[in-house]
């Protein structure tokens, strides 16, 4: 049985230093979300609230300071137990938010797929729900 939630419009704030772009995410209580799939490895933080969250290693709680490195292919689950506040940061020198989507963020498994096929290295990780 496929469950389907409403979709939620969360606000996110975009922050830029050289090489670095932040996707700050704020994720009211109560809410569940799976996040995007990656296409490079990045860094993730929870900077405020406690959240519930798929991890290689399972569900843990978590609350700050928690860091994480998601390896590429990497789509989060989550639970907000309060309002909280998700930082994933991706070394960029684009400040586009529309061509750094296009760049980090594959929309479907099969958008991920094809990406890994097109690398010339072939080194590219499966799809992980974490």
């Amino acid at each position: 049985m496929k469950r389907e939630f409403p979709m939620l419009d969360l606000p996110v704030k975009h922050h830029f230093s050289k090489g670095i772009y932040g996707r700050e995410l704020f994720i009211p209580k109560g809410t569940t979300l799976t996040g995007h799939i990656h296409k490079h490895a990045q860094l993730n933080v929870l900077v405020a609230g406690e959240l519930s969250v798929l991890t290689a290693n399972g569900v843990k709680r978590v609350k700050p300071p928690f860091v994480v490195v998601s390896p590429a292919g990497t789509k989060r689950v989550a639970y907000a137990h309060e309002d909280s506040i998700w930082l994933t940061v991706h070394g960029t020198e684009e400040t586009d938010v529309e061509k750094i989507e296009a760049q980090f963020i594959a929309h479907s498994e099969i958008e991920y797929l094809d990406f890994c096929q097109a690398l010339e290295d072939k080194s590219c990780p499966g799809l992980q729900s974490q």
